[in-house]
Order: C-alpha cells, then structure tokens, then sequence
C-alpha cells in the first residue's frame, strides 16, 4: 500500500498498547517554561476534538447481519435470558441490538475524560526510516492509567455492573492489559475484581500482575487449582502454559455459579466491540480537522477490539460512500485465526461453558505458544470481525513476533502492538494504489510495566506449527 514512489498517502494505525517511555501525556498538551510538549514536538492532532458521546454499532449498517451466538446445550439461538448469569441487563441488550448509536453515560464519560481524547500523532521519523512519501499517523491510545485501550469497555462494565447492584466482577487476561484494566475500573466504582492470567504471561509478566493487585484485584495463574475447570485441566497437563480460552473457562464457571458476580470480557463480544469504537470516532473528527482522510487502516487482531473500535467508523463512512480505505487486520503468526482458521461455531472457551459463536476459529482446545504478545493468544477472533472478513470488507496478514521485533526496534514497543508498524512497513514493500491518501495505525498501549522481559522473544527458537483445520 506504501509505495516508495507514490506520494500523498496517509497511513492511520490503533495502538493499542503504549511505549514505555511515552506512557504519560498531559492531558491539554500544552507547553511549559517555553518547552512543547510531547504531543506537540511529535505532531499530535487533538484538534478541537471531545470525548465521543455515542458509541457506534456498526450491526446497523451491515448489508447481512452477522449468525446468531447459540446456546451451548441446546444449540438454538440465543434468547437474552440466557446471559442473564454472566452480564447484566443493559450489556446483555448492546450485546443484541441492532441499534446505530448508544448513548454513553454522563459517569463514564467523566472517566474517558481523565485520558481521552486520544492523540492522533504523525510518524514523519517512521515515515523518513522507511524511505515513503506516505503520511502514517497513528492513534495512540496509551494514555490511560493503565496504559491500554483496554479501559475504554472496562469502565462502562464496571460502571453497568455496579449500577446492577452488582458486588463482585471476575475476567480472563492474557498479557495483563485488561486485567489491569477492570481492575483500574473496579476501584472507581466499588467492585471486588478477581481475575484469572494465563500462566504463560503471569510468569512473564509479574509487574501486570502487581499492577491488577495495586488496583485491589486477587489474581490466579490459570489453568489454576481454584475451579472444577482448572484443576481438570492441571490433571490433564500439569505444566501447561494456558491460554485465553482456559482462563474464560474459569471465570465463567465461577460467574455461573455465584449470584453475586457477574463475568466481564475484554475483547470479542459485541459489546466490547460498540465500546472502543470512540477510537475511531474520535480519529474521524481528528482527520476531518487537518483534513486528511485514510486509504489503509491497520490495526493489531487477538480477539478483535482494538481493530474494530479504530475501524468500525470508518467503515460507516466507506459503506456511506464517504471515503474508500482498506482495512488490514494484523494476527500472529503462531495464533492466525483469521488467515489460517476455520469460520464455523465454536466455544468462546476451553471447557465449552460459554454460547458457541460463528467465528474463524482454531477450535477452542487449541493451546497457541507462550509467545510474548499474551493478549494475541486467542483461539478465535470476534464474531463481528469474522462476519466483516467473510463480506470481503477487509483483509488479514499474520506476522511472527521476530519480524515485529526487527521492524519496531526504532520504537520502544512490544509485540502486542508492534504487530501493525511491521505491517506498514510490508505495506509500503509491496506497493500502493495511485492516488492513495494514506494508511492509518492504531496503537492501543501495551500496559505499563513488562519491558523486563522484552528481550527473551529477541531469542530465536522454533515455534509450533499451527495444524490445519478442517470443517465438513
């Protein structure tokens, strides 16, 4: 899409993860005792831009409305009723509707506003490294006290649980991002967090997990010893690495079992989906303010939120007849739902306690490598981002965390969301379409502390193949 010999393109990308050094932007940007701020030296572009009041819900304007989740012992469609154990009444009726726009509440907008808006920031030294004439800008979305994108659907979460009277919230998280996330949102809003890590990220990373603590949350490695779903999978394989699926199996069962505690999920559902699209709602009104308007949108893919909030939007205004960019979700190469899976009905967890979704899939028994992007680690990707795939409206790339690493090693960054700069550098070697305006990134923050543990991925070792999947 870059292409070293066209010029006016404009390349936008989501980061959903932050660069440790650049974790903590003033909320104006403004400059003191004669110094610009950061924003204001890397070329932010707040603009006049607010807080999105809206979220958008992109089922509205689908031309085919994506397959029902089912239910997992009858296997019929879903009636809201059924999620009446894991959710409250209100995300169960955004996980459902078919509505363009939901309201988001005056209290969770007085959160967003201790981080957002966002900065849409112009990469001209990336843009110079990589010898483009494109414009790569990227929507930096490490601004939050977590670090990560993740707290744009945890704070609604918590904020709806606990408006439910609910007392006690319980999740999955893979590198620590969105447990961090809720809970960060549990303490503002009075709720007891108890979260479930992947082992592999939980040995990895044990400043996520002092972070989640910080916060008040109790956190297990999982597979862990605490549910029936854990200790049958410890007995199966004591050493196991886990993986997403495992941890949402725990959860889930200790959610179902208890009336006092609802289950929150950071990434793949509907309603995760609706709540980071005020990502992209707000680079719209940023780019309309410098009056830019993308070609590429990229964005790194685990279970599909961060690519969806930056994307959805733009999407609106593609199938309006708006704009006309391309949209190319990023995967890795050792967990390619969306280039190497299966699109069928599939468990959301391991232990098969969740709805089943028609989803591209590498069956929900798959443990993927222990590789350093944990939050990448996920058997299947978002209903939504599966059904948008098989219409044709955007393309996938997988990319081995190596390869993220050579191409990000100018930015301090992790693979979790280094996995879209190394795709904008693809993009710009295999050429672009005449007259293009530009790509655009999102980076959604990748926590704070866990540069520790950065080099030991730098180390080559062979991963495992990811085995064909067939669906007759």
């Amino acid at each position: 899409f870059l292409n070293p010999g066209v010029a006016n393109t404009t390349c936008i990308a989501a980061v959903p993860e932050q660069a440790s050094s650049l974790h903590r932007l003033p909320k104006h940007r403004v400059a003191v005792t004669g110094r610009r701020s950061f924003a204001a030296r890397a070329g932010s572009y707040p603009g006049n831009v607010g807080v999105p009041k809206q979220w958008y819900n992109l089922i509205a304007d689908l031309p085919v409305k994506p397959p029902p989740m089912l239910h997992p012992g009858t296997h019929q469609p879903l009636n809201p009723s059924d999620l009446a154990p894991l959710f409250p009444d209100e995300l169960i009726r955004q996980e459902l509707t078919e509505e363009r726009f939901i309201d988001i509440p005056d209290e969770v907008r007085d959160v967003y506003e201790l981080w957002r808006p966002t900065p849409l920031i112009r990469a001209k030294r990336l843009e110079k490294l990589l010898g483009t004439p494109a414009k790569i800008y990227y929507k930096y979305e490490g601004t939050s006290p977590a670090g990560s994108h993740k707290g744009n659907t945890a704070v609604p979460q918590a904020w709806y649980n606990a408006a439910a009277g609910v007392k006690n919230v319980v999740t999955e998280t893979g590198a620590g991002q969105w447990g961090s996330a809720l809970s960060f949102a549990s303490t503002l809003f009075g709720l007891n967090c108890e979260v479930w890590q992947v082992r592999a990220s939980y040995d990895q990373k044990p400043y996520r997990r002092l972070m989640m603590e910080t916060w008040g949350a109790k956190v297990h490695p999982s597979p862990s010893d605490v549910t029936e779903a854990g200790r049958r999978l410890l007995a199966a394989d004591p050493s196991s690495p886990g993986s997403l699926g495992m941890a949402i199996s725990e959860a889930v069962e200790v959610a179902a079992t208890n009336a006092d505690t609802k289950y929150c999920l950071g990434s793949v559902l509907n309603h995760v989906l609706l709540h980071q699209t005020v990502i992209g709602e707000e680079c719209l009104e940023q780019l309309a303010a410098i009056g830019d308007t993308p070609d590429v949108v990229i964005g790194c893919t685990g279970g599909g939120s961060n690519f969806g909030g930056l994307a959805f939007p733009f999407m609106r205004e593609k199938l309006a007849g708006r704009m006309n960019p391309q949209f190319k979700a990023v995967e890795p190469a050792a967990c390619p739902t969306l280039t190497k899976g299966v699109y069928a009905y599939d468990y959301g967890d391991t232990a098969g306690l969740t709805p089943l979704m028609k989803m591209h899939t590498l069956g929900h028994d798959f443990v993927p490598d222990p590789i350093h992007a944990g939050g990448l680690r996920y058997h299947g990707m978002a209903p939504l981002i599966s059904h948008v795939y098989e219409l044709g409206f955007m393309e996938a790339m997988s990319i081995q965390q190596t390869e993220c690493f050579e191409g990000t090693a100018c930015i301090a960054i992790c693979t979790d969301g280094g996995h879209h700069p190394s795709a904008g550098a693809d993009a710009r070697d295999r050429g672009g379409d005449q007259g293009s305006a530009g790509v655009q990134e999102d980076r959604g923050g990748e926590g704070h502390p866990h540069c520790h543990v950065r080099p030991r991925p730098l180390r080559p070792r062979r991963l495992r193949p990811v085995p064909e999947r067939r669906h007759d």
